[in-house]
């Protein structure tokens, strides 16, 4: 009998958020060694996910099915491809480093955020591995509640609550036409077939007219454009992101944004593939805006937080760029700039969450010179800074040169605008760093600054890890992609070949 692995990584966190419920509450060493435990032993859950994938074959794997309520036609149904093997390792592997972030971070109501924290986990992995569409938006809707909470409650006291009621209300806002699009589906599926279901396998297969996916595709892509975000809808999450705790933010970075570019991927262009060719204009117009603007509304931040908190507006840009090409390069650099992004990005996040348990500010302004009194914090500072703007050799590198591989494939001046943002990226962070880390110490309060801990340097040893290893040799982890890409572009080309049209009397047939 096949261990259910995967059910056992979404509701394993689960488990030990009830067994924290029942720890003292004031044994904040306890609660913190208990989480740290539990979400290693998560992450050593995965790790037979990945040594046991079959790269060859574009197939669920790992697949378990069970009857939840067959006479609606949902059932508890999950299993991964590549795409979403990839975003598992990613949140299972960054969720000990949180918590190892929190020890000295957060100091009040220790057990709720920490049942917070595995209840947001067990939320993004089982949007991940979710293959049945009710299963899935009830995945999306519970890892919205404690990412609500994290910012309302363990956010800036100032701001928190208006962030927090802000991302919930934009999220809320897109999930709930997503969850009208879902319904039609069923529906419409089981008009057409006798048999309701919401198996996304099955509805893949679904002829749907054009003017129903020229709508639905819409619907759904509100949802995850903005949860990506993309422009214009990115304005809940420079405040999000400033004013959640550090853990917070890295998280919402390197996973929950995710959720958007991935709900592209694996929901929207492969059920409504007409859908998706007509709107590659739009798309691409918007990410190449996203990467522009991105770049250069960071350029004039004067908080560290909220610089690199647009600087994710102008990476996901590429990153939905280079899915829309509908191209190898462009798609496989377009899943591993998701996985980069949550590396070089939530290192950051970590980067100042440090500097501000310290100095408790994020102006650029009233730093300087830091990198003599903290030597180790300046050179881990400059890795990952290089990282974010894409040295070669470094993992942002290999994202952002085949994103735009594809692109200049497809679209010449699409790519040449969005080259432009690597420029930009290159000003803006070295700009900050060079503002933060060179110059005199003038400020009497950075002479005495400590240096990072032992703990500290532990967090970032394995991020560096990764970040070097995707820039040497990211073929380790391309090729658990590239059967997965291989079906989803096949899948898209087929639809490329049926001619839609949206004038005169036939509007939103298929020709």
């Amino acid at each position: 009998m096949q261990l259910p692995i995967l059910s056992i990584l979404v509701f394993f966190p689960v488990l030990g958020a009830v067994l924290l419920a029942f720890l003292d509450r004031k044994n904040h060493k306890l609660l913190k060694q208990v989480t740290l435990g539990l979400s290693l032993a998560e992450f050593l859950f995965s790790l037979p996910l990945w040594f046991q994938f079959d790269s060859q074959t574009a197939a669920m794997q790992f697949v378990e099915r069970y009857n939840w309520l067959p006479q609606y036609g949902i059932s508890y149904y999950v299993g991964i491809d590549g795409f979403s093997l990839l975003l598992i390792m990613l949140s299972t592997f960054l969720t000990p480093l949180c918590v190892l972030a929190t020890w000295t971070d957060i100091q009040h109501r220790v057990k709720e955020f920490m049942i917070c924290l595995l209840t947001l986990m067990a939320g993004m992995l089982g949007v991940f591995v979710a293959l049945d569409l009710f299963l899935f938006y009830v995945f999306w809707e519970v890892m919205l509640i404690p990412m609500y909470l994290l910012i309302g409650i363990w956010g800036n006291p100032a701001r928190r609550v208006y962030a927090a009621i802000k991302f919930f209300l934009f999220t809320m806002f897109g999930s709930v036409l997503m969850l009208v699009a879902i319904l039609v589906l069923y529906f419409y599926y089981g008009k057409a077939t006798g048999t309701y279901t919401f198996d996304l396998l099955k509805l893949y297969s679904l002829n749907v007219p054009f003017r129903m996916q020229f709508w639905m595709f819409l619907a759904f892509g509100l949802a995850f454009a903005i949860k990506v975000p993309m422009f214009p809808f990115h304005t809940w999450l420079p405040d999000a992101h400033t004013e959640a705790p550090t853990v917070g933010s890295v998280i919402l970075a390197a996973v929950l944004l995710k959720m958007g570019t991935y709900g592209f991927l694996r929901f929207n262009m492969p059920l409504f593939p007409q859908a998706a060719h007509y709107f590659v204009p739009l798309f691409s117009i918007l990410a190449v805006i996203g990467i522009v603007y991105g770049a250069l509304v960071s350029m004039v931040q004067k908080d560290l937080k909220r610089l690199v908190a647009f600087s994710s507006v102008s990476h996901l840009g590429f990153v939905m760029l280079g899915l829309f090409t509908f191209t190898m390069p462009g798609v496989q650099g377009g899943i591993i700039q998701m996985i980069n992004h949550g590396l070089s990005t939530g290192a950051l996040f970590l980067i100042v969450g440090m500097i501000y348990e310290r100095r408790h500010t994020r102006m650029i302004a009233d730093f300087g010179g830091l990198s003599t009194p903290m030597p180790i914090y300046a050179a881990i500072f400059m890795i990952v800074t290089l990282s974010s703007i894409g040295l070669p050799g470094l993992n942002g590198f290999v994202g952002e040169f085949l994103i735009l591989l594809g692109a200049f494939k497809t679209n010449m001046l699409y790519a040449i605008v969005a080259a432009t943002g690597v420029i930009f990226a290159a000003c803006y962070m070295l700009w900050m760093f060079q503002r933060v880390m060179f110059g005199e110490v003038t400020n009497e309060k950075n002479k005495e600054l400590k240096d990072l801990s032992c703990r500290e340097i532990a967090i970032f040893v394995p991020l560096l890890l990764f970040i070097v290893w995707i820039g040497v040799y990211p073929n380790t982890f391309l090729s658990k992609t590239k059967a997965s890409t291989e079906n989803f572009l096949a899948l898209m080309e087929k639809a490329k070949t049926t001619e839609v049209s949206l004038s005169h009397g036939d509007k939103g047939e298929a020709r």
